[in-house]
């Protein structure tokens, strides 16, 4: 019997149209380019549509590599390159026999390769090209993929220290400009926020930070280091030549059919420039409150507080707790045609539809100050003010507060009653504070335990105590991430926030017009809803979301959250004795 043909079959399933078929067949006369390759294409069939009809007309097994754990041994088999030219990988071995996963299984060429390399009979099966380049990024090392490129031999590409050859790294082709492309590619996949070149005495040190954690990944060696800062350097408009001073620049790469922003900065050290490369990925902007982590209660004081027609509004954390992500989408949720919106920052991470975004340019003589009091003139609806870093700059953010403005803006302290503190501690008189500031957020970014590999565990007691939670131990499922290849073996897989919110009412607007001391504040916010940063995180605790020790390692203030005057310990929602 005849065996029919793939379009047929796709037919057949209702898949396609005969006019999808035909259009197909009319593009593969010009391209050259296989039948399903070009309806996937077209949008006319999705990837497993076509590889379920596949396996039925060849009579192959299909498999989901998504859902296996692959043997490091049996991919070792097949090197990365011949993987990555073939679209396929070796999923298992058994005896004499190798088994590939293929996105085209009647490659002979392929088959025969692999044949002659290991010495094992074939077998096969059908994947979609997409999990199997996902595999061959999460199964093959980077180190594999630079040998690829660069070759394991380093005299092949000689570097004098002094002697930058920037025709190569310009070149289209030349390793140096897929090595960095490897890097930056392998970093946006693995979700990284940061990549650090970093140089030493005998090597070129590469880290990514991912979920907010620094790991190492795989550097080529200390002979191509001036040859990998010039390019990066080159793409991002900086001066090569100048190697004894700070640089910052940006440039765009496209990974998976999306533009990636990377905002770059170096810094001249003792063994080489160092050179950090801030990855800003729109689709991480797209987010709404509930998917940065807010609860239900302060999302709903939030909406509240940032629809008032006028105050200061703080959100505040260190460093990478993600206050920029908060503030960007609380821009999204204000930002209507109606409203005149204009935002001041150093840098501009992302650009937002219908808001005017200007960037602070302090060699210009561009500074917080000079642009704010620019602006008011602009007649502005809402304004964001990056960071309040000084005195001046918090003057005229409250000053435009109150004469009409809703003013967003962030801060470095550690929780939302200490914004107040540094508020007047940089001058700021207490009944300024009180009649301009309508709320404060204070965040942290913990790390979400794997679901894949989520069990329940016991802490240490160290944990506990610091916790205070020895004696109710018993009255938590603690539950930590054991370590999986979905995860890396890390546990952790994505972040969350933690928030708690200070809304100033008229009561305690009047205790910091009155200086009053921070305790009693506190207190007064406890009766009015105030949950702190820890208390809030034992909401994520319970659901099993994060683990004991990482709550701890980002809520590690603990002792400000107990009342002095009370002998309970006020937890979100129940009152646990000490």
């Amino acid at each position: 019997m005849k065996a029919r043909k793939i379009g047929d079959l796709l037919q057949e399933k209702g898949y396609i149209t005969q006019q999808h078929l035909d259009d197909a067949l009319s593009e593969q006369k010009v391209s050259g380019k296989r039948l399903g390759e070009l309806l996937v294409e077209q949008g006319a069939i999705t990837e497993d549509q076509l590889i379920e009809t596949v396996s039925e007309r060849l009579s192959i097994p299909k498999v989901s590599i998504a859902s296996m754990v692959l043997d490091p041994r049996v991919v070792e088999l097949v090197p990365v390159h011949i993987a990555r030219r073939y679209t396929l990988i070796p999923i298992f071995a058994i005896g004499n026999s190798l088994t590939l996963a293929m996105s085209d299984p009647l490659n002979i060429i392929a088959i025969d390769e692999i044949r002659y390399i290991s010495s094992l009979n074939i077998q096969r099966a059908v994947a979609t090209a997409s999990e199997i380049n996902e595999a061959i990024d999460k199964y093959y090392s980077v180190a594999d993929s630079m040998n690829q490129i660069i070759g394991t031999d380093e005299e092949e590409l000689p570097v004098e220290a002094a002697e930058i050859n920037e025709n190569l790294v310009q070149e289209a082709n030349s390793p140096i400009i897929k090595l960095v492309n490897l890097i930056i590619k392998k970093a946006v996949k693995d979700k990284s926020s940061d990549i650090h070149f970093e140089p030493e005495e005998n090597q070129m040190r590469i880290r990514y930070r991912i979920d907010g954690v620094m790991r190492e990944e795989a550097a080529p060696p200390k002979s191509m280091q001036n040859e990998l800062i010039s390019r990066i350097k080159i793409a991002s408009n900086l001066d090569v030549s100048e190697k004894r001073l700070p640089q910052d620049g940006r440039f765009m790469i496209s990974v998976d059919g999306s533009s990636i922003d990377l905002r770059v900065s170096t810094l001249p050290t003792i063994h080489g420039e160092k050179v950090v490369i801030r990855i800003l990925d729109r689709r991480n902007l797209m987010l709404s409150f509930g998917q940065l982590g807010f609860s239900k209660r302060i999302e709903d004081r939030w909406n509240g507080l940032i629809r008032k027609p006028e105050g200061l509004v703080l959100i505040s954390g260190p460093t990478s707790s993600g206050k920029t992500s908060t503030l960007y989408t609380t821009l999204q949720e204000v930002n209507t045609i109606e409203k005149n919106i204009v935002t001041i920052e150093d840098p501009v991470e992302y650009s937002l539809p219908l808001i005017i975004q200007i960037q602070i340019n302090e060699k210009a003589g561009l500074t917080f100050p000079s642009v704010l009091r620019s602006i008011l003139r602009q007649n502005p609806d809402i304004i964001m003010v990056g960071e309040v870093r000084d005195v001046e700059t918090a003057r005229l953010a409250i000053r435009s507060s109150l004469t009409g403005h809703l003013v967003f803006s962030t801060i470095h302290t550690n929780d939302a009653i200490s914004t107040l503190s540094r508020l007047l501690d940089m001058g700021l008189e207490g009944y300024v504070v009180g009649s301009a500031v309508k709320g404060v957020l204070a965040q942290r970014l913990v790390r979400v335990n794997c679901p894949d590999c989520l069990r329940s565990y016991k802490p240490s007691d160290v944990a506990l105590q610091t916790a205070a939670l020895a004696d109710l131990a018993d009255e938590f499922d603690f539950r930590h991430g054991t370590g999986c290849p979905k995860c890396k073996n890390t546990g952790f897989k994505g972040q969350t926030g933690i928030f708690e919110f200070l809304e100033i009412t008229p009561a305690i607007a009047d205790a910091i017009a009155n200086s009053a001391p921070l305790s009693r504040i506190k207190n007064m916010a406890r009766s009015n809803g105030y949950v702190p940063l820890f208390e809030m995180g034992l909401e994520k605790l319970t659901a099993g979301t994060v683990c004991l020790e990482e709550l701890l390692r980002q809520t590690s203030n603990i002792e400000d959250y107990y009342d002095p005057n009370s002998d309970v310990v006020v937890r979100t929602e129940h009152a646990y004795p000490v």
